[in-house]
């Protein structure tokens, strides 16, 4: 224990072969009672006993603790398939279908070979050496945040096998549970429960929120996954049961447990996992909650870390998400075949995608339709009898609460794939017969434009004052661009965004999401043009009962109103073009950020810097840091972080002289917060006079 700080806030005791911690569960409540809480953690040091002797709650600092679970082990099943890499794309890769190749499945076993007590500032790491599964081998780490009411517990794996993909599941066992009863909320959101003590054979389950619980007379356990980090990409977002309850599960686990758990045939299309490259240490997280109340209590107080899958609002700002391929559209026409109508079909008065986005809290959403080779390919009048229709169901599905937007992702003339955006109802057909004109008037619908190459698709953009950016930049169908056209007219004109970030591809080593469109940020910026990216979902078909937020992120635009859509729509794409938002899976709100008083898209004087920063999260943070780039070279400077404190906020004004980039001007400086579930938010850039 020679790396614990004793004046920790997690108080750490070793007595007769057992590591005892405790510490305040939550700092901020309305009930005292809840402030007061204490947690207590109890690990078995010896051999041949359950690994956790007990996790309790106390009332207060000097309070026994009260046990809500007893002798279980924590469980963490790793499965190990084999990565593509005969692709162009290497490990930066989508299109790979990892659950068609052999793979092999091990529960990860704990072997103690040493003990390590740390703490990092004021909370406090366990690190127990010795843990295997399979050909990956490295750790079990227990993570305590003083006012926090989690356990955060990681499989920390590495391997030095190359082309090595994995997914996981993890939860708790125990050989005679101490629990009366499992509860859970059912994808519709109502109260589940089961029988503690039930020898029911595992199974899978579907649920709300990710989170199963357990609960005695004492309190309640709740078990989670990282709200993000836990979702590879895919193509659709069902819920495809995501948990599990019972005994023996898979197998392997033996006694009766409860956890979380990944489908190895994910969507069953493209199915690509998670990265495990040689070397890297990949943690496999599981979250523990606790609560003296019932097991719904330990669900809900889960349910604050992520906001109750919703966005915050945030003054000033409208909730904006782009890329669906929902394709309401083409099943609008289907239906109407189907049922013999020539109005809105049944079942489509109110799509499930638009009362699940009103849901989320989402404001405006963008679409991105007729994602299909036909589209291309289409004669005028079926094209614009399908782009009719979209316009008039985003107006008839849109109020003045909430904003549905025609969008496209066209995929020809440019190379690679991109998404059209415009800030009014425009007409186009993606191809242009020789000699025929490029704009046509056609009763009713005005202007109709003609595309056949990339200078057509760039006058038609300077004419409507749209905006078209490349769709998942560097992988998938757009690999290699945007850098192949970063010198042509359409990438350097004003009416080409950028990029759009999603976290992908997925690899459990890296504390940030999405770091292929990040570091691409960063390139785009140093090129010399002003260039963002904006967060995108991609994904196909949207229920109400789907597990869409662990593959959401949203764009925060600084806009006081929803535009009608009657009025057009152009301040949003005006926030865009001009770098007012910010990025964010949802957890961390990014409140202000000012560089001399400047905000994101706007250039400040160079010089001394003067940062103003303000921010709202839910887990603790684990870093906040500038990037700044001099057009050649990117550098970055921490920020300090209070990794104790949940469920609060944080703000920074700091004065860095000149000196503080030393022999180096910046010309643009960014925002960037992550959080222990790695959970994040970033701004687009100021920039600097020089």
């Amino acid at each position: 224990m020679s790396k614990y700080d004793p004046t920790s806030r997690v108080r750490v005791t070793k007595v007769d072969g057992k590591l005892i911690l405790r510490w305040q569960a939550e700092e901020f409540s309305d009930a005292q009672r809840a402030a007061n809480e204490h947690g207590e953690l109890i690990l078995n040091l010896s051999p041949d006993q359950p690994l956790i002797r007990r996790i309790g709650i106390a009332t207060n600092e000097s309070a026994p603790a009260q046990p809500i679970v007893q002798d279980i082990d924590p469980v963490t099943i790793l499965t190990v398939g084999e990565r593509n890499l005969e692709r162009r794309s290497g490990w930066t890769i989508f299109f790979d279908k990892v659950h068609k190749r052999p793979h092999t499945t091990h529960l990860a076993r704990l072997e103690l070979s040493s003990v390590q007590v740390e703490s990092v500032q004021r909370s406090v790491r366990v690190r127990l050496d010795g843990l295997s599964a399979g050909p990956f081998k490295g750790e079990l780490v227990f993570n305590l945040y003083p006012a926090c009411r989690l356990i955060h517990v990681e499989a920390v794996l590495s391997t030095d096998e190359d082309r090595r993909a994995i997914v996981y599941d993890a939860g708790i066992v125990s050989g005679t549970p101490g629990w009366n009863k499992t509860v859970w909320r059912d994808t519709a959101g109502q109260r589940q429960s089961a029988d503690g003590f039930s020898d029911q054979s595992a199974r899978p389950l579907a649920l709300k929120h990710r989170v199963i619980a357990v609960e005695n007379a004492n309190g309640s356990l709740g078990v989670f996954p990282a709200p993000h980090k836990y979702f590879y990409p895919l193509d659709f977002a069902n819920n495809f049961k995501f948990a599990w309850l019972g005994r023996d599960y898979r197998g392997l686990a033996k006694g009766h447990g409860f956890g979380f758990r990944q489908p190895l045939d994910g969507d069953n299309r493209f199915v690509p996992w998670f990265n495990a490259p040689p070397g890297t240490k990949q943690r496999l997280s599981a979250f523990y909650i606790i609560s003296s109340g019932s097991g719904q209590d330990a669900i809900d107080a889960a349910k604050r870390y992520t906001r109750d899958d919703t966005f915050k609002p945030l003054k000033g700002h409208r909730t904006f998400t782009s890329h669906y391929h929902v394709e309401h559209t083409l099943e609008y026409l289907r239906r109407q075949q189907e049922q013999g109508t020539s109005g809105i079909p049944e079942g489509l008065e109110e799509p499930g995608f638009v009362k699940t986005f009103k849901d989320m809290g989402v404001e405006i959403v963008h679409l991105a339709e007729f994602h299909n080779g036909r589209t291309p390919r289409l004669k005028t009048p079926e094209r614009l009898k399908q782009l009719k229709l979209m316009h008039d169901e985003c107006e008839r599905l849109s109020t003045r609460k909430f904003l549905l937007l025609p969008g496209e992702e066209p995929n020809v003339h440019l190379g690679g794939h991109w998404i059209s955006f415009f800030p009014r109802p425009v007409y186009w057909v993606l191809n242009r017969a020789k000699g025929a004109p490029f704009a046509t008037k056609h009763d009713g619908l005005g202007t109709v434009y003609h595309v056949g190459n990339a200078a057509d698709v760039l006058e038609l953009f300077k004419r409507e004052k749209g905006l078209n950016w490349t769709a998942h930049p560097r992988i998938k169908g757009s690999t290699g661009f945007p850098d192949a056209y970063a010198k042509k007219d359409y990438y350097l004109s004003d009416t080409f965004l950028g990029t759009a970030w999603k976290s992908m591809p997925a690899d459990l080593s890296d504390s940030r999401l999405g770091t292929r469109v990040l570091d691409l940020q960063d390139d785009m910026l140093n090129w010399g043009q002003k260039k963002y990216i904006l967060g995108e979902v991609d994904v196909f078909k949207i229920e109400p009962d789907y597990e869409l937020y662990g593959h959401m992120n949203v764009n925060y635009l600084r806009l006081d109103k929803i535009p009608r859509y009657q009025e057009s729509w152009q301040p949003v794409l005006d926030c865009l073009s001009e770098g007012r938002y910010f990025v964010t899976t949802g957890e961390i709100l990014i409140e202000e950020f000012t560089i001399n008083g400047k905000r994101s898209g706007e250039t400040a004087k160079a010089g001394s810097i003067d940062l103003h920063v303000q921010l709202d999260y839910t887990f603790p943070l684990e870093s906040v840091f500038l990037v700044a780039g001099n057009g050649k070279t990117t550098r970055r400077r921490h920020l300090s972080v209070d990794r104790e404190i949940a469920l609060a906020g944080v703000g920074y004004d700091i004065r860095i002289p000149k000196s503080g980039f030393p022999d180096w001007n910046p010309k643009w400086i960014r925002l960037e917060a992550w959080d222990i579930a790695g959970n994040g938010a970033f701004t687009p850039p100021v920039w600097i006079e020089n």
